[in-house]
């Protein structure tokens, strides 16, 4: 074929030699042919070659043949040729015989050579179940005993509930006898579910670790492919290799990917994403009782999961991987800084109380950024500085450069004035951490409160006191500026899904009562929220928006009387605001005062 395809090329070069012409300018040739000094003329699409009577001397040369580029339009061309007797003659822009020859080879040399590659390749793909066996095959990754020992539950920090549940399927598959004894046998199935960044995956591998057996990690979205019944044909492979290396753990990444509530509207039955989930049931409920081959499976979105699928017999086990609480956080920094250089005044204690809600991914994402944030300065350790700058590159977003005008700039002192007077002076909300008028990520200025401690619960007042701090700035802009602004969009956003909830969800609103009313729903196919039929009346809905706006207008009213009793303290902030652009803890004591009594809620209002 290189061959055929080389000798096509020669005979492309050689025919598509032509005879040198000299070049002229088309205004010599014209003159020439004026002058009756040109025999004859050959016209091929914008070039014309034309042969002289006797000779002509071109740039220093004897020459009897010229060529020349014609012009678009010159309508007096023909007619002087047809004046001083040129003979005319008119070829066409044939393509080269060789150009012919490759068009008309291409087709046959595809064809040959797909045969030839698929003729080698056949061997390979039909022991690996037949033509389509590179794409059936299960693209799962298999770490051997060696390598999954690499990981133990000491790499886990925290999360001591979760491991140990999941402890007695590491006993199970190092002893199996001794519950066999008994007439115990292993759960079929693990379901792991929590939040994103929780460590799912990784507690799975500490499993795989611990009980020293092979590990089969795939994600679900793995499974789905172009060809209907691909998906299912791979995890018909993925469980057939796993049985044959028993005792083994398959794990299931984002699950749900494959796994959601079918009959969604979509592609109905033969939808490939529910053929693929019917054959892993089926492979899940086919295990023996002497079945060696535990499934663990993670997901962030348990609602969505198919519910044959949750049934005892396939995921007999379900285990929360949640947030990390203030111990737990302590123990995870340890481990992500374990590696790393720190300054002894460094506190994980502090840095753990002063991380509320972070998972295990975040605080891995925190101690990297510190140590980023050290190589920058280039620090030969890592210091607090490092830890809090990061934090709130985290959590804030970094510094930008926008320049607000005096006139903005005042308005959004005045608007974290505000959010920070309410807070200050409203018993129940948090504690105040920092105000800062310089823009970050999507907000012009913000305002932080430091949390007492991890809450799993908020009580009526705590929420009113929270929808009293961000309606602050709202309140604080219309009583100083006598005007509002759309800084406070996402302050009232907040403050009315807030309202919403109290009023439609946490029963706490005596004209509806302690009731549950769900006027909103996700689809278990598409994710989005779609509006649920029956699930409220329309009297019931306008009853949950007339009872929010009225926690909303309480709560606007209290911060408004409470800013215009604090005024002086709020202006003495707005000017500090307008010198430093950031007033620390201690410093806001000192310009606001004393605080009356505490609570313990998280709240950040930001704009």
């Amino acid at each position: 074929m290189l061959a055929v395809a080389l000798a096509a090329m020669w005979v492309w070069q050689w025919s598509s030699r032509e005879t040198a012409y000299p070049p002229v300018e088309y205004s010599q040739a014209y003159d020439w042919i004026a002058s009756g000094a040109v025999a004859s003329v050959i016209l091929k699409g914008q070039a014309l070659t034309g042969k002289l009577r006797g000779s002509e001397t071109v740039r220093g040369q004897q020459v009897v043949s010229f060529q020349t580029v014609l012009p678009r339009e010159d309508p007096a061309l023909l007619p002087l040729l047809r004046e001083k007797k040129v003979e005319i003659r008119v070829a066409t822009e044939e393509q080269p015989f060789a150009i012919q020859l490759l068009l008309g080879l291409a087709p046959w040399l595809l064809v040959i050579g797909a045969w030839v590659w698929l003729s080698r390749r056949a061997g390979k793909m039909m022991a690996s179940g037949g033509p389509l066996g590179g794409i059936l095959k299960p693209r799962s990754r298999r770490f051997e005993r060696e390598a999954a020992r690499r990981v133990t539950s000491d790499d886990v920090a925290g999360l001591k509930s979760a491991k140990q549940d999941l402890g007695e399927i590491v006993q199970f598959l190092g002893e199996p006898e001794r519950f066999r004894r008994l007439g115990g046998k292993v759960p079929r199935g693990v379901l792991l579910v929590g939040p994103p960044g929780t460590g799912k995956t990784l507690l799975a591998r500490a499993v795989a670790g611990e009980s020293g057996v092979p590990f089969f990690s795939i994600s679900a979205s793995e499974f789905i492919e172009l060809f209907v019944g691909v998906g299912a044909a791979r995890v018909r492979d993925l469980f057939a290799e796993a049985k044959k290396s028993q005792p083994a753990i398959v794990f299931i990444d984002e699950i749900d990917a494959v796994g959601r509530a079918r009959g969604a509207g979509l592609g109905g039955g033969h939808d490939e994403r529910e053929q693929t989930l019917n054959q892993l049931l089926s492979e899940m409920d086919g295990f023996s009782r002497s079945d060696l081959t535990v499934v663990i499976a993670a997901t962030n979105r348990p609602d969505v999961l198919d519910p044959a699928l949750l049934r005892p017999g396939r995921f007999d086990r379900r285990v929360v991987v949640d947030r990390p609480e203030l111990a737990a956080r302590r123990a995870i920094l340890a481990v992500h800084t374990r590696d790393k250089p720190l300054a002894p005044e460094v506190d994980l204690d502090a840095l753990a109380r002063s991380t509320p809600g972070f998972s295990g991914a975040d605080l891995a994402n925190l101690a990297n950024e510190a140590a980023l944030g050290a190589t920058r300065r280039g620090a030969s350790a890592i210091g607090p500085g490092d830890f809090a700058t990061a934090l709130d590159k985290i959590v804030l977003g970094d510094p930008r450069e926008a320049r607000l005008d005096p006139p903005e700039r005042h308005r959004v002192a005045v608007h974290e004035s505000g959010h920070a007077v309410v807070a200050h002076f409203t018993a129940q909300a948090e504690p105040l951490r920092r105000v800062s008028i310089i823009p970050r990520g999507m907000a012009l200025g913000v305002t932080q409160q430091t949390p007492a401690g991890d809450r799993y619960l908020m009580t009526q007042p705590q929420l009113e006191a929270r929808l009293r701090v961000l309606m602050g700035g709202y309140s604080a802009e219309r009583s100083v500026l006598g005007s509002i602004s759309s800084g406070a969009e996402s302050d009232l956003k907040q403050a009315t899904e807030i309202a919403s909830r109290m009023v439609a969800r946490f029963g706490m609103s005596e004209r509806l009562g302690p009731v549950y009313c769900e006027h909103q729903a996700e689809h278990p196919f598409l994710g989005q929220r779609i509006a649920t039929e029956g699930a409220t009346s329309d009297a019931t809905t306008q009853a949950i928006e007339a009872e929010a706006r009225a926690l909303l207008g309480r709560a606007l009213e209290d911060a408004s009387r409470l800013i215009e009793e604090m005024r002086p303290a709020l202006d003495r902030l707005v000017q500090g605001l307008l010198e430093t652009e950031t007033v620390e803890r201690d410093e806001l004591q000192t310009l606001l005062g004393a605080r009356p009594g505490g609570g313990a809620s998280p709240v950040a209002a930001a704009r």
